[in-house]
């Protein structure tokens, strides 16, 4: 899972959104509303095109699901799940790129604490303060947090709702990309350039892992705790960029 940054859409598909929210908002009101058919009406629309395409955008090149950064994004989904919570169905920080997968997983499980979700919506924080992961296995689990001394409970709700720790096909893309940067770091330890080394990482990045790799975690995990102490400046700006 990676930190995604989100976009703004064009004034046009804006307006068209919050039009759709307060057409949402009054049939909840009338309680005329049919929350599946309504969004499935909308979809089919040119502006809901426009926001899927940016999300898709918002993606990268390859269009990875927003919760598991492995497979391949193919629609829309409500962090906030429209049936229980229609008055943001159209609400544009709402809206997230998931696969069929995660899609499933997740359906309309939406824990919530002292009225705040626990899972994590990868585009409004990073997803990292909450996961660990593990280059042996591939699997992503909850981190441990020091102040509660605890295992992170939004962690561990996101890892439970999309099941990231028993995803076999999953575990094995997050483990060769694992690999891809610590090759990278290895070939770059003797003499590195900071500018090509910090591309050459995003490049190899399929997973998000960077934001892993260059945590306080990762700075003890071989072959980066080498370089971090070989190269201590250039892992500091490095870690800036990449948290």
């Amino acid at each position: 899972m990676r930190k995604v940054a989100r976009l703004g859409l064009p004034t046009k598909t804006q307006k068209a959104l919050d039009k759709k929210q307060q057409e949402t908002n009054r049939r909840r009101a009338e309680d005329s509303l049919q929350v599946d058919a309504f969004w499935k009406n909308a979809r089919n629309t040119l502006y809901i095109g426009k926001v899927l395409s940016t999300l898709k955008n918002m993606a990268g090149d390859r269009e990875r699901c927003m919760y598991c950064s492995d497979s391949h994004g193919t629609d829309i989904e409500h962090f906030w799940p429209k049936a229980a919570y229609p008055e943001q169905m159209f609400c544009w920080p709402n809206l997230l790129l998931c696969c069929t997968e995660c899609g499933r997983f997740k359906g309309e499980r939406f824990p919530m604490e002292n009225a705040q979700p626990l899972l994590i919506d990868p585009t409004a924080e990073n997803p990292w303060n909450f996961l660990d992961f593990d280059p042996a296995t591939g699997n992503v689990t909850a981190r441990f947090d020091v102040a509660a001394n605890d295992w992170s409970r939004r962690g561990n709700e996101t890892v439970k709702a999309l099941q990231l720790d028993r995803r076999e096909a999953m575990t094995e893309g997050y483990k060769r990309t694992f690999r891809r940067l610590a090759k990278v770091i290895v070939d770059s330890t003797p003499a590195p350039n900071e500018q090509r080394l910090a591309l050459q990482l995003t490049e190899a990045d399929d997973h998000g892992l960077l934001g892993w790799c260059f945590s306080e975690i990762g700075k003890r995990t071989p072959p980066f705790n080498n370089f971090s102490a070989q190269h201590p400046a250039i892992w500091d700006s490095l870690a800036q960029r990449f948290s």
